[in-house]
């Protein structure tokens, strides 16, 4: 049996239009209409080709196109749906991804967000270290009008914070040190009021005899019956008494 390819020379005009076409250049279309038409063919033909590939292989199946013009078109295994073919996937994912990828995923998300906070901190350094040439009057070429003026608003401000802070420690040091007069003010008073006992004392004890009174009374008197004190209630000191010295008799 010959094929009607085959009878028709390889230099005929016909037999060049059922060769193979020639390689096209993937990009985008930039005339709309063309685009649309070539959208919609090979649309059917990657729909056609899936089909295939399900009924063939008892493939599971799931395409999902969208359109320039955001217009989805689907398929699915009759036995299955769209919905269910991507739950599936995701549980895929879900079971090969193990501890060890999960921990890699942080590392490289810490990573990332440890290089911003560099970059961050870098910058923030960078910014300190010109504002504080500015504020020691360095620099200040650069600045534009509104920039100068900025700058001044915040110096003033700061040395107004600056100042009213000072006068706030010096009250209270000036409180503290006038708490701490009354202190020693109060103490000096009772020193000296101890002093001046100490010297009234003193005073008192010089000004008594060195060797007592000549005469010592008896810590307990006794009285006879006319309410008169004994005679000898008085008894004389140890050292003018005598030997020979004989009592005193009433009649």
């Amino acid at each position: 049996m010959d094929f009607p390819s085959q009878a028709m020379e390889e230099g005929s005009p016909s037999s060049q239009r059922k060769m193979g076409r020639g390689k096209i250049e993937i990009k985008r279309i930039e005339n709309t209409t063309n685009r649309q038409v070539t959208f919609c063919k090979r649309r059917n033909g990657l729909l056609k080709k899936a089909y295939e590939l399900s009924v063939l292989c008892d493939a599971e199946i799931a395409l999902i196109v969208f359109s320039s013009r955001g217009r989805l078109y689907e398929y699915a295994n009759q036995s299955c749906s769209v919905k269910g073919t991507i739950d599936r996937y995701k549980k895929a994912c879900s079971d090969q991804t193990g501890a060890g990828s999960v921990a890699e995923a942080n590392a490289q998300y810490y990573q990332q967000e440890a290089a911003k906070l560099r970059n961050q901190i870098r910058t923030a350094t960078e910014n300190n270290r010109l504002l504080s040439r500015h504020m020691m009057g360095e620099g200040l070429s650069s600045l534009s009008m509104k920039e100068l003026k900025n700058l001044e608003t915040k110096l003033e401000k700061g040395i107004s914070r600056i100042r009213s802070k000072k006068n706030e420690l010096l009250f209270a040091e000036i409180e503290f040190m006038q708490k701490r007069e009354i202190e020693l003010h109060n103490n000096n008073q009772f020193l000296r009021a101890r002093i001046s006992e100490n010297e009234r004392a003193q005073q008192s004890m010089s000004l008594m005899p060195p060797g007592g009174s000549d005469y010592d009374l008896v810590p307990s008197q006794s009285f006879d019956s006319r309410n008169y004190f004994q005679v000898n209630a008085l008894q004389p000191n140890s050292q003018y008494a005598r030997q020979d010295q004989t009592p005193l008799q009433l009649v």
